[in-house]
């Protein structure tokens, strides 16, 4: 018999299909004896028979059939007449009546007339993920009223066509007509307290309990607009272990039937949020949670008038496991050099001479050569490590490696010279050295893909963010639990075209241009949404550009780091540039308001001044549309980010790799001085130093995303000083989020210290 209607104690975890995760959660929870607040859903049936029966149907489907979703208009015009037939066409009345009775009993369980209900949208489909439709739907809070309810199903339903979740299933070839809704009808509570608990120590898989809480409505600690209270429970004693308070500035609450953001009293900013009594309820219930699901569990929590409600449990699926590093059966080194990717890898050495040689890389083989640029990624892709003659640990090969999860060995000196084609080695990428022969233990063979820890992230107010090179690992990027993307690059898009940006623009293409770089971005910003995603403009050398179609004519230059590129190069050929912009406003327009655009390389205001005025004509509106910052890479920058701060910068990115080179006169790919090279020498913190206190002063916030943003001591230091988020590197992230956590907490008792 098909289900129109069920009440939470008729689901159970296994009903995702017709009631959603949340739907089949809550129902679970509730056969558990868990207090759930009383609620129902409206099925994916339902919604179902309202396309039938109404006809809407085929409607919708002829609406969608011939869609050019990268026309951005036409995508808004047929989204808002879907959403518009669906919101004005009426509901049939068996449909009504069924809500309308749900309703009515739900408010007769509660004992109080029209009942205060949050409605929440749940996409579900048969064997399509249901993340993958996560934040495309809406949620309507404190809903009163069987004519309201009413309302907001519909638009629940509606909210299924939003132009962005349309554009995102055309893009991932997902069927319209196999997409479904429903819909969860739950008592509203006017929580004084709540926040979310985890049943295991999300970082480190300890039995330990992780608390989270924060005044007023559950929103403040999800959204992050406050730093909650932490408390860490053993989860066999109930005993509380530690907890630290955080300053609770803001607060949502119920007023007037809406739910409004205000301002947390002065006196309970920096209060304990829980007693004693609470915390081992709370810490009780998520026992009970998890051994009922017997698997760790990220829930949600509020209190009203001294009970304890769950609002949802949901798996943790991103505990790392602890993984052995790998041994090495002998010691036959051959060579050595900078352990720039970590892992240990064996395969066939490839030495790759000539961008044309690349073909012969198969999948497992290690790609050798005097040091790899952005057109080598694919063969990159396919390899099980790679060992270069030249760089740092900031070179090409380095950075995609880390990203691409492969161990790399960089600087090695002569690697094309000592290794031979087909001879089978082992490469640590921790350590910098390759061995003769195969001499890594299979069983215990580790990648550094699969050493990344994909973990729920500790909690810091200093933000730590991920940079993301190719759109592809955008999914792996999001896994690190990052609060955005410090640092989109472009070239990786540009160059796997094989066509320069440039003849695009020549040959008339400039729409096909913004249509390859709007669906790149889109990976990401779609991974990360509603995270910030800060796009940075395109920065490659002229060396880079020289392989592509249409590259033959690019200036020869001694030192293209140098020389011709980021903004300045960008100015010159402002149709890339308006290109860029426009493919940014595109996905604006399909709800993508999450991508902030960072311009490289300046070293003068005018130059941000200009980049502007180039926003402005593609109908970006810099500072309104979209946040718009400056990478701070070189020291004109730092000397005079006043100006720039005039100018107007919503935020600045610290590229320490480029500052450093430029600070301390170091080429950082030149192996001979490479021992030289660092981003902690005090001429380059003293720069850093000086714009995160003028930024500070200005309410400009600060991030970096060069190297020196993984490494611990100089991490510390730039939380000492203020800085507002870190960007590290895919398989760097947790780590820098202990070290952020650690400094913090520093911070805190060396400032309660000062009070004693």
């Amino acid at each position: 018999m098909v289900k129109y209607v069920a009440f939470f104690e008729e689901l159970g975890k296994d009903d995702v299909g017709i009631a959603g995760g949340k739907g089949a959660n809550l129902g679970e929870l509730t056969q558990a004896g868990i207090p759930v607040p009383p609620g129902f859903v409206v099925t994916a049936a339902t919604y179902d028979k309202f396309m039938t029966d109404t006809g809407l149907q085929p409607i919708v489907m002829d609406m969608l059939e011939n869609l050019d979703v990268n026309d951005t208009k036409e995508l808004q015009r047929v989204s808002k007449e879907i959403k518009d037939i669906i919101t004005s066409t009426e509901i049939p009345e068996d449909i009504q009546t069924l809500i309308i009775e749900s309703y009515n009993a739900l408010c007769q369980r509660i004992g109080k007339d029209d009942v205060y209900v949050a409605i929440r949208s749940s996409a579900t489909a048969e064997d399509l993920p249901e993340a993958s439709f996560a934040g495309q739907q809406d949620t309507f809070l404190n809903i009163r009223g069987a004519e309201d309810v009413m309302e907001y199903v519909r638009k629940c339903w509606a909210s299924l066509f939003e132009a962005r979740a349309i554009f995102y299933r055309e893009e991932n070839n997902f069927d319209h007509s196999r997409v479904y809704i429903a819909v969860v009808v739950q008592e509203m509570v006017d929580a004084e307290k709540a926040g979310v608990m985890f049943t295991v120590h999300p970082s480190t898989g300890e039995d330990k309990i992780l608390i989270e809480g924060s005044w007023g409505l559950g929103e403040a600690v999800v959204s992050g607009s406050v730093t909650p209270d932490t408390y860490w429970v053993d989860k066999n004693t109930g005993k509380l272990l530690e907890f630290i308070v955080g300053e609770k500035n803001v607060m949502f609450t119920r007023e007037d039937g809406r739910t409004v953001k205000k301002e947390v009293p002065p006196e309970l900013r920096n209060r304990r949020v829980l007693s004693d009594e609470e915390i081992a309820a709370l810490s009780e219930m998520g026992r009970r949670i998890h051994e009922h699901y017997g698997s760790p569990q990220d829930t949600e929590w509020a209190i009203m008038d001294g009970e304890v409600y769950m609002l949802q449990s949901r798996p943790i699926t991103t505990l790392g496991e602890a993984v052995e590093e790998g041994e090495v059966k002998s010691k036959d080194v051959i060579l050595k050099g900078l352990g720039a990717s970590p892992g240990l890898a064996s395969g066939k050495v490839k030495i790759i001479r000539e961008i044309h040689e690349l073909d012969k890389i198969q999948l497992g083989d290690i790609l050798v050569t005097v040091m790899t640029t952005p057109d080598m990624v694919p063969a990159m892709k396919r390899a099980s490590g790679i060992i270069t003659d030249e760089g740092g640990v900031t070179c090409h090969a380095a950075i995609v490696s880390r990203e691409l999860g492969i161990p790399c060995v960089v600087g090695t000196g002569n690697a094309t010279e000592v290794l031979s084609e087909n001879q089978v080695v082992s490469i640590d990428g921790n350590k910098g050295l390759v061995y003769e022969g195969r001499v890594v233990e299979e069983e215990k063979k580790e990648s550094a893909q699969e050493s990344v820890t994909v973990e729920s992230p500790i909690l810091t107010v200093t933000e730590v963010k991920v940079n993301v090179s190719m759109p592809e690992a955008a999914r792996k990027a999001a896994a690190t639990g990052a609060d955005g993307v410090g640092l989109l690059r472009t070239e990786h898009m540009m160059l796997t075209t094989g066509v320069h940006p440039r003849k695009f623009i020549e040959d008339g293409r400039e729409d096909e241009l913004v249509r390859i770089l709007a669906e790149n971005i889109l990976k990401v910003a779609d991974e990360f949404y509603p995270r910030p995603v800060w796009y940075r403009t395109l920065d490659a050398p002229t060396d880079e550009f020289k392989t592509l179609e249409g590259g033959e004519n690019e200036p020869y230059e001694h030192n293209p780091m140098l020389g011709w590129r980021g903004i300045r190069r960008e100015l010159d050929e402002p149709e890339i540039l308006r290109a860029e912009f426009r493919a940014i406003k595109k996905l604006h327009e399909q709800g993508y308001t999450n991508i902030g655009i960072m311009i490289p390389l300046v070293q003068h205001p005018d130059e941000l001044r200009k980049a502007k005025r180039i926003a402005e004509e593609a109908g970006l509106k810099p500072h309104r549309d979209v946040e718009f910052g400056i990478m701070v890479e070189t020291p004109a920058a730092a000397l005079i980010i006043e100006d720039f701060i005039a100018e107007g910068v919503d935020f600045v990115s610290f590229g320490t790799n480029d500052l450093t080179q430029y600070t301390l006169a170091i080429d950082r790919n030149n192996e001979h001085v490479a021992d030289l090279y660092t981003e902690g020498h005090p001429a380059v913190l003293k720069l850093i130093e000086r714009v995160i206190k003028k930024c500070n002063e200005a309410g400009v916030k600060t991030s970096i995303c060069g190297q020196a943003g993984s490494i611990p001591r100089i991490v510390e230091k730039l939380v000492e000083l203020g800085i507002s988020s870190v960007s590290a590197n895919t398989d760097a992230v947790a780590e820098v989020r202990k070290t952020v956590a650690r400094a913090e907490q520093r911070l805190l008792l060396k400032a309660a210290r000062k009070l004693l």
